[in-house]
């Protein structure tokens, strides 16, 4: 019965019509589709579908049995795309604990990496929240660039058009979370610089004179 055809689509009825628009409906593709005036075998097929979809609608309570079936489908797709969303915000949020958790504060400490470091994908975020990026996303939502550009200009994002200088003088957390995406690789010497220059990022003290690693040679 799921592939039966719907019987208000038969008759060319809204599902609200009243029993006289139904039943008048009926009528007139009976007489179109009479075998004593169409007697062609489609004629024929379409005849019995008109046959069969006026003894289901015809009938008050086989009418309600099948307004039922069809409200408990259209439901369906519904609750589907309701669940979709709540495993989407589930992901979001989970995204957002372990990515980023504290808020922007240019008074942190600066993250501290080794005397050999140059640069590179940084360790420790500082506090862009993915959730609330994309929530203001879009490409080139950020509008146009302010002006005197400097670095490489990117071509994605909200702050497309825009040169790593100019964004990192707007938005340094920004600068940050792309630091940490693979997507910000090409960039990682410039954003480096801009870090250090922030006072974002600053290189650790070498270690103790005489003081023995691990694996240093004795």
């Amino acid at each position: 019965m799921a592939d039966a055809p719907d019987p208000y689509k038969v008759l060319q009825v809204d599902s609200e019509a009243d029993p006289e628009v139904i039943q008048a409906a009926y009528r007139r593709l009976a007489q179109k589709y009479h075998p004593d005036l169409a007697p062609d075998a489609e004629a024929a097929r379409r005849m019995v579908a008109i046959n069969e979809a006026w003894s289901i609608l015809r009938d008050p309570e086989s009418r309600a049995a099948l307004d039922r079936r069809r409200a408990l489908g259209a439901r369906r797709p519904a609750v589907a795309a309701d669940r979709s969303r709540d495993a989407d915000k589930g992901r979001d949020a989970e995204s957002s604990r372990f990515q980023s958790t504290a808020a922007s504060d240019t008074s942190r400490e600066p993250e501290a990496t080794s005397a050999d470091w140059g640069s590179g994908r940084s360790t420790k975020g500082g506090g862009y929240d993915p959730t609330t990026m994309r929530a203001r996303e879009g490409f080139g939502a950020a509008g146009p660039a302010p002006g005197n550009p400097s670095g490489t200009v990117l071509p994605f994002g909200r702050f497309a058009g825009w040169s790593l200088g100019e964004i990192a003088r707007r938005d340094i957390d920004y600068i940050e979370w792309l630091d940490r995406m693979p997507i910000g690789r090409p960039y990682r010497d410039e954003i480096d610089a801009l870090l250090r220059q922030a006072g974002r990022r600053r290189t650790a003290q070498p270690d103790a004179p005489g003081r023995r690693g691990l694996f240093r040679r004795r």
